[in-house]
């Protein structure tokens, strides 16, 4: 191709809806996007790019808070009797009040390379932070939207970006704290940048809607935003029951838990996706299945925040779409995420290998995991499809042969190692749109967004944040 796309890729296995699969020739279209995938063809073309290694699609990060990055690894100390989900919340907030754009670029940037080199190819941005640091709106009010997609190009992830709706502190609260001052949107004001998002025209960026959680939104704003987007095919994300004590203010407050309440008030259909929801019982469990919706469990955040372990043996039995998000970002790879998904079931449970399925011929806990995520990804980014089918944009990802955790094993129990060998190597190469954006695990912008990286933290934290 004369962009300097490769036309046709041959892979010895690959990862398609039906899993694995063998002599897997790939067309890319010169729009990026797969035109055809053919299993089957042992012998590849002469003018196709040959593998070495199993080809899997990326996965779609569905739960990002970008700037968090900045903060990862940095609260991990107990200075004080308790430390819980509250108290960490706080310390974040002083972190997002330093933040200025140029340092959100850099942060997230880094951020997008790092999910890259983690196998995911798609972010879903959960984006609150949206005024300057006294909480005014900017001369543009997208001006930290448009940081984060600048990020994502300069890291070249694809980005689904959802401003959200978020106007009070608590249940019995009618307004912000302080320290949440540049979190301020309405009902209004998110529709009209999720609308200006979507109509900017920038690659690999479209638009969601997103609600920060029940507390956060009066019903009213929320019955809002509902009426505003009824026509609005993409997706829409909301917190909900990641601590007890939100669950517990909600019964308070609504009569209801969270899900119950959002089931009764008829508001949830295939469009939405629930954050966390850690605390459920099976009513809601089985209301979620009806009505179409997805969770989005993030492992890794919900464990280093003591936030519970969500009933996943109840969402899997139920057969509601799930995805994977990487939230607070003290994990940037999927497989560390599904990893743990299953491990805090055996702990809990006290049995192995809860996630798999014999009685449905799925046996391997990390290929039904891995299946689940890919195919509910394109609905929580917004998609029309998603992984290596026709039609769905040209991501990829190539294992790192050489990869201690994968020497001398079958190519069948790959995946399985990738996921429970750990640790492993970050993917070789990265395939988004149909371009490498890293080759044999190097970024052509890697350097420059490293130091500009180091550069955001540096003034971040020398101001004793």
């Amino acid at each position: 191709m004369s962009d300097g796309r490769p036309d046709l890729l041959w892979a010895p296995r690959a990862w398609l809806p039906d899993g694995w699969r063998e002599h897997v020739l790939l067309r890319i279209g010169r729009d990026g996007r797969w035109a055809a995938v053919n299993p089957g063809v042992a012998q590849p073309p002469e003018d196709a790019s040959v593998l070495t290694a199993p080809l899997l699609p990326g996965l779609v990060d569905a739960h990002s808070h970008a700037f968090q990055r900045a903060f990862a690894g940095l609260a991990e100390r107990r200075e004080s009797v308790t430390d819980d989900f509250w108290s960490w919340r706080d310390r974040m907030y002083r972190v997002a009040q330093r933040i200025e754009p140029a340092q959100l670029r850099a942060i997230a940037a880094q951020l997008y390379l790092e999910l890259l080199q983690g196998g995911y190819t798609q972010v879903c941005e959960f984006h609150y932070l949206q005024h300057d640091r006294a909480g005014q709106p900017y001369p543009d009010p997208l001006t930290l939207s448009w940081a984060l997609a600048d990020a994502a190009e300069d890291a070249g992830i694809g980005l689904t970006l959802m401003p959200v709706l978020y106007e009070r502190a608590g249940f019995a609260q009618a307004s912000l704290r302080d320290d949440q001052r540049r979190f301020a949107t309405t009902a209004d004001s998110v529709w009209s940048a999720a609308h200006t998002i979507a109509a900017s025209g920038r690659a690999h960026v479209n638009a969601g809607l997103a609600i920060h959680s029940l507390r956060a939104a009066a019903p009213a704003s929320i019955e809002r935003l509902c009426r505003l987007a009824t026509s609005f095919d993409g997706p829409i994300h909301i917190h909900v029951a990641e601590q007890t004590a939100e669950v517990d203010d909600c019964r308070v407050a609504a009569g209801a838990r969270p899900i119950e309440w959002l089931a009764r008030d008829g508001l949830l259909d295939r469009r939405w996706h629930l954050v966390h929801a850690t605390h459920t019982v099976p009513d809601e469990i089985d209301a979620v299945r009806r009505s179409g919706a997805g969770v989005v469990i993030c492992p890794s955040t919900e464990g280093n925040l003591g936030d519970g372990l969500a009933d996943l043996p109840g969402w899997l039995a139920a057969g509601v779409p799930l995805t994977i998000g990487s939230d607070s970002h003290v994990t940037r790879d999927w497989r560390e995420e599904l990893r743990w998904l299953d491990y805090g079931q055996r702990l809990s449970l006290r049995q192995r290998n809860v996630s798999a399925a014999p009685q449905h011929d799925q046996p391997a806990t990390a290929e039904r995991l891995f299946g689940l995520a890919t195919r509910s990804g394109a609905a929580a980014a917004g998609l029309a499809s998603w992984g290596l089918v026709p039609g769905a944009r040209a991501d990829a990802l190539l294992a790192d042969a050489q990869d201690p955790a994968l020497l001398g094993l079958p190519a069948s129990h790959w995946l399985d190692a990738l996921v429970f060998s750990s640790p492993t190597r970050p993917w070789r190469d990265v395939m988004v749109g149909g371009r490498w954006v890293i080759r044999e695990h190097r970024h052509a912008q890697g350097t420059t967004i490293a130091s500009g990286f180091t550069e955001a933290m540096t003034r971040l934290w020398d101001v004793g944040v």
